[in-house]
């Protein structure tokens, strides 16, 4: 069955973003003495919060200062909003939900202001406006569920009859506490770690509306 809602994750499925992040959390990291290769960087903290790279970093003995989090997430923004771009053929993935005339809506860990840089490099702000939703307003980050639900609530969805769009396995257990089938983007992500929370995975965005039935 078609979904009533397809909530997508913004940061590597909306926009091409994961790497250049990663690179800026690292150069940053290994500024204060926390110094791993841009790959390791990924796979420790992809799916993640800055407040939750800040706490791991500490708990490997690292400590950051104490404003490290706003820095970061201010020169991210920054930095994605002059060169972010968007992935590959997910426009034609939102105009084929326009054309079945299925709603959709981003769920991100993401603060707002980096999604509005990105998503206004990209031009998906205003095409999505009123449907974008950040862990930041909701009581608990992904892995929880509680974004997805704020989507699902706002839209007046069954969750059940919603489907996430994710390629972080943080995202993905998200969406299965939420009880919405997931399907995984693994493009840059390793399939072994989204395949146990998904229902199928993918890495060729154009290969999506076939998934959703569209």
């Amino acid at each position: 069955m078609q979904p009533k809602l397809v909530i997508f994750d913004c940061d590597g499925v909306l926009v091409d973003s994961e790497r250049t992040t990663n690179e800026v959390i690292q150069r940053s990291l290994a500024s204060h003495g926390f110094d791993l290769p841009v790959d390791q960087i990924m796979a420790l903290f992809v799916g993640g919060t800055m407040a939750s790279v800040r706490e791991e970093v500490g708990r490997r003995g690292v400590q950051l200062p104490h404003d490290w989090v706003a820095t970061i997430n201010a020169n991210v923004a920054q930095v994605l909003g002059a060169s972010v771009e968007l992935i590959p053929s997910i426009l034609g993935v939102l105009d084929a939900l326009d054309a079945a005339d299925i709603p959709y809506a981003v769920g991100s860990n993401g603060p707002m202001d980096k999604m509005q840089a990105t998503l206004g490099r990209t031009g998906l702000w205003d095409r999505m406006q009123g449907r974008i939703y950040t862990a930041h307003d909701c009581d608990h980050p992904k892995p929880a569920p509680d974004v997805y639900l704020k989507a699902a609530t706002k839209a007046g969805c069954d969750p059940a009859a919603c489907v996430v769009i994710e390629d972080s396995a943080s995202g993905a257990k998200a969406a299965v506490a939420a009880k919405m089938p997931c399907y995984g983007y693994c493009a840059d992500t390793p399939v072994a770690k989204l395949d146990p929370f998904c229902v199928a995975t993918f890495d060729d965005m154009a290969n999506l509306p076939n998934l959703l039935e569209l």
